[in-house]
């Protein structure tokens, strides 16, 4: 009876395992009936789909669910058996995702693409298991880079974890436009950067239109209601991710709001540890915490001075917004110096190491020193200065040493 009883048990748990794949294999194809973009961005070609678990982190709204259907679609083509299950289905429940796979296996499963993983509670001791103990090739994603960066240690030597960053304004006029526009290195703009210009013959309304709505490509989707899309991304990212996970508590994700405020209407924003943590009432240590936390979620960029030993240690020297379509989306009470300063920061940090110098505005793998400025600024800041550079707004071509911003656009 007993052993009767075992394998009714066993039975059951197997239908029941079939019948949630059949239900999610369902849920994949409504998706894909629906799915029609083509364009691949970036990174999609920088990763090696080859490696047995791979992570795609950035923020939300940076496309990552995108690019996990146009591998999915490749992977069928390929006549690979291949299942996407995203980690926030209501239906899934109790029901252990490590599980469904060794099930998606036993009937000839190859690829599990998995979005939105940081939503499922433990899910770094789950995908140890299926790396582990499966045969499955795996693709995650995660709308907070914060969980799964401390999730990674878990995972060492396990997982390959790249970030999807926001459009670069290359791809935005390839999208915008239908173009192609080849990447470039910084090498190459800061040498030839008049013939790139002058070749591209790209307009100047183009620019300020990318800095304004360009770097999320849900834009291109909800055009009328794009800033309001994005203040709830931004409201999603501190009041879901930091706090479901633990990291923010819920009675400071009002000030964290404010100060992104203070941010956006702020010269390139120098951040007073000791006033703003008193004005919050928390600790100068949970306020760096806070900060820190902002900074993996894409919503802020810290960048700290250029220095060597211990004072590597002390805190970022200047703070801006990741990108400058969060500036706008809060209002128009900004200063153009920190819209410049924030999009050179946003587009070089992707491939090069950025830090504030002592003289000017930024210094460039230790190397090159940049003065942001508009189409009248002038080297007196950076006179003499080996290797310096302006990064001119308002210019569409430049001069010698004096290069047109939004030809840093270019990089990825």
């Amino acid at each position: 009876m007993l052993i009767y009883l075992n394998i009714v048990y066993v039975y059951r748990q197997l239908h029941k395992g079939i019948k949630m794949l059949n239900l999610i294999e369902q849920y994949q194809e409504r998706f894909l009936k629906n799915f029609n973009t083509t364009y691949k961005r970036y990174l999609y070609n920088e990763i090696n789909f080859s490696e047995k678990l791979i992570g795609i982190v950035g923020a939300r709204g940076a496309g990552k669910t995108t690019m996990l259907f146009q591998k999915l679609l490749e992977l069928k083509a390929q006549n690979k058996k291949a299942l996407y299950l995203s980690l926030d289905y209501p239906f899934l429940g109790s029901t252990s995702f490590s599980e469904l796979a060794f099930e998606f296996v036993d009937n000839g499963g190859e690829y599990l693409l998995l979005d939105e993983v940081h939503k499922y509670e433990d899910f770094a001791a789950h995908l140890k298991t299926i790396y582990d103990m499966s045969p499955l090739n795996v693709i995650f994603t995660g709308s907070s880079a914060v969980s799964i960066l401390n999730a990674k240690s878990d995972l060492s030597r396990r997982v390959s974890v790249f970030c999807l960053e926001g459009l670069s304004f290359r791809e935005f006029l390839e999208l915008e436009n239908g173009m192609t526009i080849d990447k470039f290195s910084l090498e190459t703009i800061l040498k030839d950067h008049q013939e790139v210009a002058s070749d591209l013959k790209i307009k100047l309304s183009q620019f300020k239109k990318y800095l304004k709505f360009g770097y999320y490509p849900f834009y291109f989707n909800k055009q009328s209601s794009y800033y309001e899309s994005l203040l709830n991304t931004i409201n999603l990212s501190i009041d879901v991710d930091l706090t479901s996970l633990g990291l923010v508590e819920q009675k400071y994700t009002y000030k964290l709001k404010k100060l992104l405020e203070v941010v956006c209407q702020s010269e390139p924003f120098e951040v007073n540890y000791t006033k703003i943590a008193a004005l919050a009432e928390i600790s100068r240590a949970k306020l760096y915490d806070y900060i820190v936390y902002l900074n993996d979620a894409r919503l802020v960029n810290m960048i700290d001075e250029q220095s060597r030993g211990l004072s590597k240690l002390v805190k970022p020297a200047k703070i801006y917004m990741n990108n400058t379509n969060l500036i706008y989306a809060y209002g128009d009470d900004f200063k153009a110096g920190t819209i410049r300063e924030t999009f050179f920061a946003n587009q070089l940090k992707v491939k090069h190491r950025l830090n504030i110098p002592k003289q000017g505005d930024f210094i460039v793998d230790d190397k090159f020193t940049f003065e942001i400025g508009g189409a009248k600024k002038g080297f007196e800041q950076i006179k003499d200065m080996p290797n310096s550079f302006i990064a001119a707004d308002d210019i569409e071509v430049g001069v010698g040493n004096k290069i047109p911003l939004w030809l840093f656009g270019l990089l990825y």
